[in-house]
């Protein structure tokens, strides 16, 4: 992986799955272009720091990715500070409660900017741009939540738009494989971050029959898997990699 670029958007916080992925890549010797938002600039300072004692480049961006044009300001930023990137991985996400009874407008609008607008955007910016570039191999690697496989009460708009991911990648994978470009993503279940309290742990672990429940790193390693040359032959799918967790 040496001398290639990583995007990797949603990485705010040292517990995020962003962040295990932005440390992943770089200790194969991947630069990483990271995006975040409303973080502690100590922390973001600490953080760049940290990649760049494993022998690689880091440049942060603090942006909403919300905006209308966040996709562009991304995809310029990586270019002028770092170069051409090969592998982009959408990983920030927007989440927040709602149930039938409180989904409105702005509600949905808030998830779609984030979810889908951003992450379609980011994507087919990223293969037009790499399309005129020298460039051979690249991969976008999504994450998803496995909305298919099961309800999730008290996140329709979430869902939805999440789900809206797996449609977008199957199909975005035929289009541009002409390209070398892979596009995959990923299911990791659910994954103890900063959203996760000790009460649903407790609800959550016996669900693993593994006997624990999904971390950050065990994300990475899904990701850094689909970004290496070994998974140039994997591309349209959706990878469920949540430990044998049981619904219901």
């Amino acid at each position: 992986m040496s001398k290639k670029i990583a995007i990797v958007t949603g990485a705010s916080n040292h517990r995020d799955i962003g962040t295990a992925i932005c440390r992943k890549l770089a200790s194969k010797g991947m630069d990483i272009f990271f995006t975040y938002w409303k973080a502690e600039s100590e922390w973001i300072q600490q953080f760049q720091q940290e990649i760049n004692n494993l022998g690689v480049r880091c440049v942060g961006l603090d942006i909403d990715l919300s905006a209308t044009e966040a996709y562009a300001l991304v995809l310029d930023a990586v270019e002028e500070q770092l170069g051409k990137p090969t592998i982009l991985v959408n990983n920030a996400a927007h989440s927040t409660n709602d149930g039938y009874l409180n989904l409105d407008s702005k509600t949905i609008d808030d998830h779609y900017a984030v979810n889908m607008r951003t992450v379609f955007l980011l994507s087919v910016e990223f293969a037009k741009r790499f399309k005129n570039s020298k460039l051979r191999s690249g991969r976008i690697i999504n994450m998803t939540s496995g909305q298919e496989l099961g309800p999730m009460p008290g996140e329709l708009a979430y869902a939805a738009t999440k789900a809206a991911i797996t449609a977008f990648t199957k199909s975005l994978s035929t289009e541009v494989a002409p390209l070398g470009i892979t596009v995959n993503a990923v299911n990791p279940g659910p994954t103890d971050s900063t959203w996760m309290t000790d009460e649903i742990r407790e609800h959550l672990l016996p669900k693993f029959p593994m006997g624990r429940i999904g971390q950050p790193k065990d994300v990475a390693e899904s990701v850094a898997f689909l970004a290496s040359d070994e998974a140039a032959w994997i591309t349209g799918q959706i990878i469920h990699s949540e430990g044998g967790f049981v619904r219901g």
